[in-house]
Order: structure tokens, then C-alpha cells, then sequence
């Protein structure tokens, strides 16, 4: 949730109010002195090569529908970002995979309504062959990095160019 989302007090029901607290206005309840600390929202991202070739997803939903991007998608809460990372992969890929390392932790300068606050991108590799778009992907296929189709998002493209 957003700053602006926030309206009344999800303790006792009291409308909310902005007051400087810990560095910066945040709402706070005037009746039981609650506090609204907004959590991140983080998503992963898989890097896969294979014999020169990176995996890419062509997305099938907005933000960017129709663009190319690394599989990503959200971490739920209390999941381990790098299992988040694996089956976010199988979900829009088909394919089993397996982190191998960390590449970055980027901070998201997309600011559209629902887009993830940081980007933490993995290195992996895939256990299976068996290529298969699904859940939110139109197509999901290798390409050359010579040979790129239309990128979606800032993180993409950065990482591609590393």
C-alpha cells in the first residue's frame, strides 16, 4: 500500500492524519498514535543463457503488453526471493531452473501504479529443455543478444547491457 491509500487507522478505525514522523510525513492515527510505514514491494527476475542465448518472456498483460522482458514477476510475503525467482520461471516459461548467484538488486524508477519498488535479478540455470509460455506470457524463447526483440523495462535493458 501506498501512503495515499491510507485513510483510516487499521487499529481502531480513526481517520488518519499527516504528521512528520521519523523523517519524512507519514499518516498517523490522532487517537492511538499508529503509524503507516509503507513496505516495499520487490520483485525477482531470472537471467538465463544458453549457448549464447537469453531468455526472454513477451509479456501478455499491461504494464508493456506485448514487450519483451527476463521472467519476473512478485515475491509473496514470507517467500525466499530466490525460490520466488525459480517459480516465477516455471510459471511463465515451463522450465525448472536453478539460481545460481545474485547479479543485482536494482531500485525500480518505474513508479506506474502496482510496479515493484526494487528488482532483485538472478542468475540461473535451466534444468529442463521443455519451453512453454504460460500464466501472464505470450511467448517465452531464446534470443541472441545481437538479435533482441522490443525490451519492456528499464531493468531489462540493464542488465542486457552488462
Amino acid at each position: 500500500m501506498r501512503r495515499e491509500d491510507i485513510n483510516y487507522c487499521p487499529r481502531c478505525g480513526a481517520s488518519v492524519t499527516l504528521k512528520w514522523k521519523f523523517g519524512r510525513q507519514r499518516p498517523v492515527c490522532p487517537d492511538c498514535d499508529w503509524v503507516f510505514f509503507p513496505d516495499p514491494k520487490v520483485a525477482v527476475a531470472v537471467f538465463v543463457d544458453q549457448d549464447d542465448k537469453v531468455l526472454l518472456v513477451q509479456r501478455g498483460s499491461q504494464p508493456q503488453r506485448g514487450m519483451w522482458a527476463l521472467p519476473a514477476g512478485f515475491v509473496d510475503a514470507g517467500e525466499d526471493p530466490v525460490r520466488a525467482a525459480e517459480r516465477e520461471c516455471l510459471e511463465e516459461t515451463g522450465l525448472n531452473v536453478r539460481v545460481t548467484e545474485l547479479i543485482d538488486v536494482l531500485a525500480n524508477d518505474d513508479q506506474s501504479p502496482g510496479a515493484a519498488d526494487m528488482i532483485i535479478i538472478y542468475r540461473a540455470v535451466a534444468e529442463t529443455s521443455h519451453l512453454c509460455a504460460g500464466d501472464d506470457a505470450q511467448q517465452a524463447q531464446f534470443f541472441a543478444r545481437c538479435d533482441l526483440p522490443p525490451l519492456a523495462f528499464q531493468a531489462t535493458h540493464k542488465i542486457l547491457e552488462r
